[in-house]
């Protein structure tokens, strides 16, 4: 029997930390850290700012990301790149406030969210989601930014308070009150509209 030559090693897949610093030295790496986390934060901004802002949106982060990515600390990101990218994201956003609050209103008002279908079985259960998605778009156009930022990074990029914490370079305490008033606000909202239907 012949034998075969072993194959070569495969490269364990390498962490995020470690594919940056690289980058500093091979740019070309990045596009992997790209690969890795750009459907995460197109998303993101997608929910955001509408689908149409978010292809630019996600360029202008990831091209701030890539200028910035000798300031990467795994001790300010320790789950990884996305808190980080997360937090340039809400950043970059923070420039576009004014047309995000304004498609907060527009929202409030239509009652429609272009980012997610809308369901066609259930007439009842469409126009009381219609009506509930109101009273939150309603609820996140008069937030504080801050805690708009806290709840939507929770609730539509699914990160924990740490990597909140990360993304927006504040400290666990301040994301745990941002999210609580966020909560206590639409909770508040959408205990009225229930009291409202009895």
């Amino acid at each position: 029997m012949m034998n075969r030559p072993t194959p070569p090693e495969i490269e364990v897949e390498q962490s995020d930390k470690s594919l940056i610093d690289r980058s500093l030295r091979e740019p070309e790496i990045f596009s992997l850290v790209f690969d890795r986390y750009g459907g995460q934060v197109h998303r993101y901004l997608a929910r955001r700012a509408g689908p149409a802002d978010a292809d630019d949106l996600m360029s202008e982060t990831f091209l701030t990301a890539f200028r910035q990515r000798d300031r990467f600390t795994s001790s300010r990101s320790p789950t990884g790149a996305l808190p980080w990218l997360l937090g340039i994201a809400t950043n970059v956003l923070r420039m576009h406030r004014r047309s995000e609050t304004r498609r907060w209103a527009a929202l409030a008002r239509a009652g429609a969210d272009p980012a997610v279908a809308a369901p066609t079985d259930q007439v009842v259960d469409r126009v009381d989601a219609e009506v509930a998605f109101r009273l939150v778009a309603g609820v996140l156009e008069e937030l504080a930014d801050g805690d708009r930022d806290a709840l939507l990074l929770f609730a539509w990029a699914e990160l924990t308070y740490e990597e909140i914490a990360a993304a927006l370079g504040v400290p666990l305490g301040t994301v745990r009150s941002r999210l609580h008033r966020a909560r206590l606000r639409l909770r508040t909202v959408l205990s009225i509209t229930d009291d409202e239907k009895e």
